[in-house]
């Protein structure tokens, strides 16, 4: 497993997502100021990645609108030394043909990519929610219960061909143990050369459970098909979000934290920003290893990343 020289810690910061709804809660950023201030604060709380995905100003709803990601994508850049990473997941109800044009019309550093199909079923969620503020909400979460996250080898190939014709490094986001043998695969094909950034999804309903035991059984799949050939960065979907980012930490990997992945502070506090999260992961990796959050300077040269200046943003 690589490492990075200073042994800090690549914090990423998910903001908005296509998880969650608004009804949800008040403090999940949608339009386009919400998610940039909010990315602009996680910045400064300790953040080197903004994890970014966009929705539609007046409903909330997970949108691919590619004027809406270049806008925001330009302003927290001029605001921020942060690395943008734009989602190429978009929503798991999008077709991956969709999902990939952010790659040639933002020309990012860095962009996440989704390594597997697997079932994503949000409609557990609904259960919770008496007052919706939006109509689409619960036919989007009740939809899921036929829902196929597609991410077959064809998308794969061209997923991951777009991003080398633009220089632009994948977070390979593997929410099972079969995706690291998808990669393994990919690798095989020369769709994708290491050295790899790796970014282990648990707790997602349809992936691998959010069991402390499961991210070591990821880590150590990881160790033998990849050896030091990649680095990782972890995701806890909902109540274990801090859990398993803290074991990853402890691990010598990397945590995404954000309200893409929990709306929760602690049990029973909503988390009134993406800055308190990221706050909160800062305190709790020093804690556990000593270690200090990375610089976005420092996490360009560890990745091998093109630069801000280069993106079609800048």
């Amino acid at each position: 497993m690589r490492e990075l020289p200073s042994g800090n810690v690549i914090i990423t910061c998910a903001v908005t997502g296509a998880i969650h709804t608004p009804s949800m809660s008040p403090y999940l950023p949608v339009t386009p100021d919400e998610i940039v201030d909010d990315a602009i604060a996680a910045s400064e709380a300790g953040a080197a990645v903004i994890h970014l995905h966009v929705r539609d100003p007046e409903t909330g709803e997970p949108v691919t609108d590619l004027d809406l990601y270049e806008d925001v994508a330009a302003r927290i850049h001029r605001e921020t030394n942060v690395i943008i990473q734009p989602t190429t997941g978009g929503a798991p109800t999008m077709a991956p043909e969709e999902r990939v044009q952010v790659v040639p019309r933002l020309d990012p550093e860095m962009c996440s990519c989704n390594m597997g199909s697997i079932n994503f079923g949000l409609y557990p969620m609904a259960e919770n929610i008496d007052d919706w503020e939006y109509d689409w909400e619960p036919e989007y979460l009740e939809g899921t219960t036929t829902l196929i996250f597609q991410n077959t080898f064809e998308d794969l190939k061209i997923m991951l061909g777009t991003m080398e014709d633009h220089d632009v490094v994948p977070s390979l986001e593997c929410y099972d143990v079969g995706h690291l043998y998808n990669l393994q695969h990919c690798v095989e094909q020369g769709w994708i050369e290491p050295p790899l950034h790796l970014e282990f999804v648990l707790g997602i309903n349809g992936g691998i459970g959010a069991d402390p035991d499961n991210l070591s059984h990821l880590k150590s799949t990881a160790d033998s098909l990849f050896g030091d050939s990649y680095s990782f960065s972890t995701i806890g979907a909902g109540r274990s979000q801090f859990e398993l980012t803290t074991q990853s930490v402890s691990m010598g990997g990397h945590a995404r934290v954000g309200l893409e992945d929990n709306l929760y502070l602690r049990r029973g506090e909503l988390a009134e920003s993406n800055a308190e999260q990221v706050e909160k992961i800062v305190d709790l990796a020093w804690e556990v290893s000593g270690r200090e959050p990375a610089s976005p300077g420092e996490v360009r040269e560890f990745l091998g990343l093109k630069g801000g200046e280069a993106t079609a943003f800048d």
